[in-house]
């Protein structure tokens, strides 16, 4: 049976200062918000963010954003409509950025999970993201190398767990979850509802419980 806490902050408690941590969601959907506002409570600090956005509004990872807890923002879409906590600390020089178009990203994230040590990707060549990057000419197109994301820890929320950390996410919500528990050494998942062995469908699980460290449900 996976650790099942009944806390969002004692289940954040691995996180560090200066750790790596990779949060799910495609804007608001799928993001683990009970977890980030934890992390807030928690403290750590000088932390690199992967994720989809860089934040919406003033609630989930822009507030953690906004409580100066992020060093570096690693991201495929840092600037929408109601992001304007990370355009006002990134205008005043108070945090990194590294863009990642959101092929690589997933892909980058999945190779840390499956150990693979690079790849050759075509996305970005002859832009500015492939600055400084190596690149290889094969069968007559140019590609550039790019390295697995990895995590200290990351955060995802999903649907429901049974007790052994098996997880089965819902619609779109789904997004980056699967592949950001394979990529970190820490996952902390928080569900919706945790069900008993045997409850869930085995061929709709998506995320194994080996992947998975920390449970937390949080009843919608």
């Amino acid at each position: 049976m996976k650790t099942i806490i009944t806390g969002a902050g004692e289940a954040v408690s691995a996180v560090k200062d200066g750790d790596t941590v990779l949060i799910g969601g495609f804007g608001m959907a799928g993001m683990p918000v009970e977890l980030i506002d934890a992390l807030i409570e928690h403290g750590a600090g000088d932390l690199t963010i992967v994720s989809n956005n860089a934040g919406n509004g003033d609630t989930g990872l822009a507030a953690l954003l906004a409580a100066g807890r992020v060093r570096k923002m690693i991201c495929s879409f840092p600037r929408q409509v109601d992001s304007w906590v990370f355009d006002g600390l990134y205008r005043a020089g108070k945090i990194e950025l590294e863009v990642v178009p959101q092929g690589n990203l997933a892909e980058r994230l999945r190779a840390a999970g499956a150990g693979i040590g690079a790849f050759y990707s075509p996305t970005g060549v002859g832009t500015l993201l492939a600055e400084g990057k190596e690149t290889r000419t094969i069968d007559g197109r140019s590609y550039t190398l790019e390295y697995p994301i990895k995590g200290d820890v990351s955060f995802i929320s999903a649907y429901r767990a049974d007790r052994l950390g098996n997880l089965v996410y819902r619609k779109t919500a789904r997004n980056f979850g699967p592949v950001m528990a394979t990529a970190a050494t820490v996952t902390i998942a928080q569900v919706s509802r945790i069900v008993e062995v045997g409850e869930l469908d085995p061929e709709a699980v998506v995320t194994p419980s080996i992947y998975v460290n920390r449970l937390v449900e949080v009843p919608r």
